[in-house]
């Protein structure tokens, strides 16, 4: 994702209304200040990967930003945290998700040399889980707790994606 890119991010969840992000299990009081984030994020993108707290892929089709993935938690050669989100509701429900973080997947896998990325939607939110399995995680387990700096405490799933062997 470039630099220019990162207010997608920033405005889905900040135009996002309340029964969406707790479908989603953010906090909305514990969103950053949109322009400090947008800010936050611009710069993010410009750091060499080996100092980046984050690394965003932008989802386009047909030339149009429809969603994003971001990775946290990243240990370069080892692993991270994907996560996933398409923007408008029309292009929900229609397998691009899943078509999306496959590739996304694999992008992942070679840029930051992964060996497991790991995803943690809220249990209840449906439509991640069935992705997540369609494009090839294993679920792991399910837990409460606050699984990051912008979600509220919740039941989540954990799911795991392992490089085969015989990948590089």
């Amino acid at each position: 994702m470039p630099p220019s890119a990162v207010g997608i991010r920033v405005d889905y969840f900040h135009d996002a209304s309340d029964e969406y992000l707790a479908l989603l299990g953010v906090a909305r009081d514990r969103l950053p200040e949109r322009e400090a984030w947008r800010r936050a994020s611009e710069l993010e993108c410009t750091r060499p990967l080996g100092q980046r707290s984050m690394y965003a892929v932008l989802w386009e089709l047909d030339g149009d930003p429809v969603g994003f993935s971001t990775a946290d938690r990243i240990v370069l050669g080892e692993s991270a945290f994907m996560h996933l989100h398409l923007v408008e509701e029309s292009r929900r429900r229609q397998g691009l998700g899943t078509a999306f973080v496959r590739l996304t997947v694999e992008h992942y896998l070679e840029v930051l040399r992964l060996r497991r990325l790991f995803c943690e939607p809220n249990a209840f939110n449906t439509a991640p889980n069935r992705t997540l399995q369609r494009a090839g995680f294993s679920y792991v387990l399910s837990r409460q707790g606050t699984p990051g700096p912008i979600n509220g405490f919740q039941t989540t799933t954990l799911w795991v994606y392992e490089r085969p062997a015989s990948a590089p």
